[in-house]
């Protein structure tokens, strides 16, 4: 089970990255202008992209790891908070921290869903956009911690 929920979990970190260098320029161009509205058309698609992302991955362990996946109206959230627990099979997927980080991305994630690209604002995105790449370098290393405890276990 675990040997091949790691292979899925390096696809799927390997296209967070890749969507990373896809928007790399942006990203960086964003760091010192604000930007224009299509460009914060993209950066939405981004962030929204990005907490999908980081879902599949917690999707993947939730399904692989014989647990059972949330259901109801709430369940994003309480995905993100049972992955930072430890399960009878598994150590907890992330830390605390790295739940609290990830929050206001998915509450981003719902606002994106629910309203008109138009609607965004640079103010709301900024601090979500300008952090997303520690953030992602985060989630990676707590991703190589839970490998190499799950490792040790087999």
């Amino acid at each position: 089970m675990w040997l091949e929920l790691r292979d899925q979990v390096a696809v799927e970190e390997s296209q967070l990255r890749q969507l990373f260098e896809l928007h790399l320029e942006l990203l960086v161009k964003c760091r010192v202008e604000e930007p224009n509205a299509i460009e914060l058309s993209a950066l939405g698609a981004f962030l929204h992209s990005f907490y999908t992302g980081i879902e599949n991955l917690f999707r993947r362990v939730a399904l692989e790891l014989e647990e059972e996946m949330p259901r109801g109206d709430a369940w994003h959230r309480r995905i993100l908070r049972q992955m930072a627990e430890p399960a009878p099979s598994r150590p907890a997927f992330i830390s605390h921290d790295l739940e609290e980080r990830l929050t206001p991305y998915l509450q981003f994630r719902h606002v994106f869903r629910q309203a008109y690209s138009f609607q965004l604002q640079w103010q709301k995105m900024a601090p979500l956009v300008l952090s997303s790449e520690k953030l992602f370098e985060q989630v990676r290393t707590e991703i190589t911690s839970f490998s190499a405890r799950m490792d040790e276990k087999e």
